[in-house]
């Protein structure tokens, strides 16, 4: 008896601990950050202060460098981050940046321009 419970015991411990993870999980998109076509990059609003939503919808995963750049185009930050196909909402941070125009640049792994957009820091 003692070795049926224990083989009870142990089974509902192993199939407690399966992970389930086949399924990538849905992300909300609300509607200010909808992108119909198959890429892109959307800003939630084109005027921030310390932060903005953006969704970032690629055809596969993979990593892409995100750039922001001031009005004579150099580079002021950049970032690397994984994501996964299909939209991926993301916060860019602009706390520390001066009053200003800037533009978001996307670059997949191999330096292809994905999207760019503008958006004014107040």
């Amino acid at each position: 008896m003692k070795k049926l419970f224990l083989i009870a015991i142990v089974t509902i411990t192993l199939t407690g601990c399966f992970k389930e993870d086949l399924v990538n999980p849905i992300v909300n998109v609300t509607p200010d950050l909808k992108i119909e076509s198959t890429a892109g990059i959307k800003l939630a609003s084109s005027f921030v202060t310390d932060e903005v939503s953006m969704n970032v919808k690629l055809e596969s995963a993979g990593t892409i460098n995100v750039k922001i750049l001031d009005i004579s185009n150099r580079v002021v930050s950049k970032e690397t981050m994984n994501v996964s196909a299909g939209d991926n909402i993301l916060k860019v941070y602009t706390r520390a940046l001066p009053s200003s125009a800037y533009r978001i640049a996307l670059y997949n792994s191999n330096n292809v321009l994905i999207g760019i957009t503008d958006f004014n820091k107040l």
